[in-house]
């Protein structure tokens, strides 16, 4: 019954059944068969045996103010098993709204975080001190069409979001995400250490970085250093710039719509993401593409889609989706950042 979806009342009657009806803490009356992890964040509302816990008044209220850690509450149960949502990375320690926890005690936003309820009691818990603006790109899921999936990639449920929308299709480039705030630039992970690669673009960072508003980020790929493809004047690919920029996000965790995007990337004086189509969507065009990707010699790793409108970070997987080439060539000498830098060419 463990890693078994339960319907609402099973999930209950299995948790208290489990705990003896007491509080997995201090073995008071339990009045709470309590999420571990918030059910929202789940698609199918995870309501697994090993998400729950029988808790008292006191450490519920302890627990939904994330005082009471997800670990905290695991251990007294003797949970082996760490259920999280799909698009959860299993690497990553969340609190209970799915806000990721950092090694230093600080807190990245999640996609509940700006929730009015998580607000509210994430302020009586007294811990909105603990969170950073900064924020960890999400994962980008396959296009059911998509040929190049590993196995520890995730795919997008479908794409009917995409059907009589405005979308933008671009290039997937094969480089190293990168955001940039108005105090720092990142990778992807938050805890990232310094690596030559990324020296140039911070040396561009330092020319723009003061013109970007407070808790936003400006996103794209950081191209200086070949990882899969090398790009360059002989392979036919060299690059316009060692950055391109593909998203902006505001305070509120909102990516703001490709004509804002495009806007903002003019104000800053970047480069843009090489654009394949841009207008409503269209299977004769995808199918197009997709012909295009197979026939190409192989120099492009894919393309992403994503809709032109503006869209929240909890949306992000259901709005944004990537083809990936198949046999896309990968480097089989260990990470990219552990080899020797090849530097990809400028036009």
């Amino acid at each position: 019954m463990k890693n078994e979806l339960l319907d609402r009342d099973t999930f209950r009657e299995s948790v208290f059944k489990r705990d003896g009806h007491l509080c997995v803490i201090c073995g008071e009356h339990a009045i709470d068969a309590h999420h571990i992890i918030e059910r929202r964040l789940f698609p199918d509302g995870g309501y697994y045996l090993d998400n729950g816990a029988s808790l008292c008044e006191k450490h519920h209220l302890e627990a939904e103010m994330t005082t009471l850690t997800c670990v905290d509450i695991r251990e007294a149960i003797g949970i082996k098993t760490v259920v999280i949502p799909p698009h959860f990375y299993e690497d990553v320690e969340y609190d209970k709204w799915g806000n990721q926890m950092l090694r230093n005690g600080t807190r990245v936003k999640g996609e509940l975080f700006d929730d009015e309820s998580v607000q509210k009691i994430l302020k009586a818990g007294n811990v909105l001190s603990e969170f950073t603006h900064h924020v960890k790109y999400p994962r980008t899921y396959h296009l059911p069409w998509s040929p190049g999936m590993n196995r520890d990639d995730r795919m997008m449920n479908d794409t009917n979001i995409f059907r009589g929308q405005k979308i933008m299709i671009c290039e997937k480039l094969d480089g190293e995400n990168t955001s940039c705030y108005t105090d720092r630039v990142t990778a992807r992970s938050l805890e990232t250490s310094s690596h030559p690669s990324r020296n140039w673009v911070k040396n561009l960072w330092a020319q723009f970085g003061y013109n970007i508003p407070v808790g936003w980020r400006v996103c794209g790929e950081n191209m200086f250093a070949k990882h899969a493809i090398h790009y360059s004047k002989a392979n036919g690919n060299a690059l316009e710039t060692y950055f391109y920029m593909f998203s902006i996000w505001d305070d509120k965790n909102m990516c703001l719509s490709w004509d804002e995007t495009l806007e903002w990337a003019e104000l800053l004086e970047l480069t843009t993401v090489p654009v394949y189509y841009y207008g409503v969507y269209d299977i004769d065009v995808i199918t197009e593409l997709n012909d295009k990707m197979e026939d190409s010699p192989n120099n492009i790793e894919g393309y992403v889609i994503r809709l032109a409108r503006e869209y929240h970070y909890s949306e992000f997987r259901d709005v944004c989706g990537k083809y990936v080439r198949k046999n896309h060539v990968q480097n089989n000498h260990g990470h990219w950042t552990t080899q020797k830098i090849t530097k990809n060419e400028l036009k």
